[in-house]
């Protein structure tokens, strides 16, 4: 099997034979849903495939190609009436450099526009009875041009454009020197961007644009531009579009079993295992069946698969660490390290109203950062996903997958470690409790240095959470494991489970289980003078701790034994950690 990693034509994706998980199928429900369509999704989610799907299904150039490219599709033998039905054209902003004085970036948007109007020309060259005036320094007058020939004809026109909002984009990462300045000038008043999508708007009132599809990232756009562009139908919050980008689990689990049948030396089971925990967990609707695998990821794993046979060694594939940016400018203000904290604290810990769907620059900018803005950025970027509703109509958010959650512990352990001056002493505390099950080397490590960063951080959460939190952002590791905070177990959520990759069994290492509980100065009756006079032996033995370890530690067992029976787990280290306030940390070898 061929797999389209980074492949984004359509032709060049059936022509060749690569595998196509069949989108076209939802074409009659996109001709239904409107004729100027608004479709948001994450980077590297497909939404190029999807527009390149779109173009080559209602080109009127193409009709002789119908049955060679969607023949053996579901649309191939039922074609919508609008088959082959359009003049098409293009526009890619993010072709267009957001860089640069005003003046550059709108003679670059000119001559982005201009040129895929002159493809247009060159490509219907033969169906136009009119030649199309291109116009340099107004790309505007060349797409009424356009219109005016296209018009001409007894068809009309469908316009794609992809990455809609690129340079709202690029101004949020970026946060360069007059990048809002910049952005202002294109959107806001009579700015060229504002001025585009108002000609957008207009042609489709009677000047032979019939149908329109935008993709994005997120609405910041959108609202920018409301005034200018306020035609559009947005179908990203529908469930009868939540997989029109991405993979289903019985349709990443038919590619691993056909992918198995040619004798391959690994389980499909265990490979659908590691990929729902790695990968699986998008939903795009409140209302949405069932979550989506992310495409460029399984992609990433399923041709390293299918190529090697065996696992990609990195599970983040590393042309989305962009995504890395958007949690940098998020992690920035206090409220938004605070939501990523939430966030991994465990599963539907986050609570908004509802999304926020219209904002603008500005408000990303400038504009007070609560829990449901910051929330609803995250969901857009694609790093938080819905998980439903509360009884009392909340939205549940929550981080997606196992890959996301690593973006997250990534993020924190950056802003924290550094801090401690003991980042060198972690690589090797860490082989020694992941091959020798020694906790003592990362625990003297967290109590001479970490846990100093993290009491200092202005937050409520002096408990059990922050000793957890400790671990989690040194432990995590997807190299070896799959490190998984409250891993839901038969009878409740284990703290912390550091699982080896089925791939990566044949090293040594081992498979780990950590219960965590906090007790505070106060309730245990000594001062810290006290706590760091005693050894962990000696604090071990006191009644108030010991009762802490006992609870901890039944927990531990009980969860133990869960995973081992599901994992198939022979030599699961397991331990009950009681942090003694921010001074000290005890454990129990289970």
């Amino acid at each position: 099997m061929k797999f389209p990693y980074g492949l984004s034509d359509f032709g060049t994706l059936i022509g060749e034979g690569y595998w196509y998980q069949d989108r076209a199928d939802r074409l009659a429900a996109i001709e239904q849903a409107g004729r100027q369509l608004i479709f948001l999704r994450l980077r590297r989610f497909g939404k190029s495939l999807l527009l390149s799907m779109l173009e080559h299904y209602y080109d009127l150039n193409r009709a002789e190609q119908f049955e060679s490219l969607f023949g053996r599709l579901a649309v191939g033998r039922e074609p919508t009436p609008l088959r082959n039905a359009y003049f098409v054209m293009k526009w890619d902003f993010s072709l267009v450099p957001a860089h640069g004085e005003i003046a550059d970036i709108e003679a670059a948007v000119h001559q982005h526009l201009n040129d895929c109007i002159q493809d247009f020309a060159q490509r219907y060259r033969g169906r136009l009875s009119t030649t199309i005036q291109i116009r340099p320094d107004n790309a505007l007058s060349s797409w009424r041009a356009a219109l005016s020939a296209v018009a001409q004809t007894p068809h009309k026109l469908d316009l794609l454009i992809d990455e809609y909002d690129n340079f709202a984009n690029e101004v949020l990462m970026a946060a360069r020197d007059g990048s809002r300045e910049r952005y202002r000038a294109l959107l806001y008043g009579e700015g060229l961007l504002k001025s585009v999508f108002k000609a957008v708007k207009a042609a489709a009132g009677g000047l032979g644009l019939d149908r329109v599809f935008i993709t994005g990232v997120s609405p910041v756009v959108l609202s920018d531009m409301t005034s200018g562009y306020n035609v559009g139908e947005n179908i990203y919050l529908e469930p009868d579009f939540n997989d029109l980008c991405g993979f289903t689990e019985p349709e990443v689990q038919r590619v691993l079993v056909q992918l198995a049948a040619d004798g391959a030396g690994w389980s499909p089971a265990e490979a659908l295992a590691t990929m729902r925990t790695f990968y699986n967990g998008y939903r795009f609707s409140e209302d949405a069946a069932e979550s989506l695998y992310n495409p460029t990821l399984s992609l990433h794993f399923l041709k390293a698969l299918g190529q090697h046979g065996r696992y990609p060694r990195q599970m983040l594939d590393e042309n989305l660490a962009m995504d890395r940016n958007n949690l940098t400018y998020i992690a920035a203000p206090p409220q938004g390290e605070a939501l990523l904290i939430e966030a991994l604290s465990g599963d539907d810990r986050v609570l908004i109203p509802e999304l926020v769907q219209r904002f603008g620059v500005e408000d990303v900018l400038a504009a007070v950062k609560d829990q449901p803005f910051m929330a609803s950025l995250l969901y857009f970027f694609g790093i938080l996903t819905l998980a439903g509703l509360t009884s009392f109509n909340e939205c549940v958010l929550r981080i997606p997958h196992l890959v996301a959650r690593g973006l997250y512990v990534e993020r924190l352990r950056a802003r924290w470690l550094p801090q401690t001056g003991l980042d060198r002493a972690l690589a090797p505390a860490i082989r020694r409790l992941g091959q020798q099950g020694d906790l003592a080397p990362l625990a003297d490590l967290i109590e001479q240095g970490y846990f100093r960063v993290l009491s200092n951080r202005d937050y409520r959460w002096t408990n059990e959470l922050l000793v957890k939190f400790a671990f989690l952002t040194l432990l995590f590791d997807d190299r070896l494991y799959m490190a998984v905070s409250e891993l839901e177990t038969d009878r409740g959520y284990a703290d912390l489970a550091l699982i080896v990759r089925p791939d990566m069994r044949r090293f040594e290492a081992l498979d780990l289980l950590l219960e965590f509980k906090y007790l505070g100065l106060k309730g245990l009756g000594l001062s810290r003078e006290q706590v760091h006079s005693r050894s962990r032996e000696a604090l071990a033995a006191l009644p108030a701790v010991a009762a802490k370890l006992d609870e901890a530690a039944a927990q531990a067992v009980d969860y133990g034994a869960t995973l081992r029976a599901r994992h198939g787990l022979k030599d699961l280290r397991a331990f009950a950690v009681v942090a003694l306030g921010v001074e000290r940390l005890v454990w129990r070898a289970l």
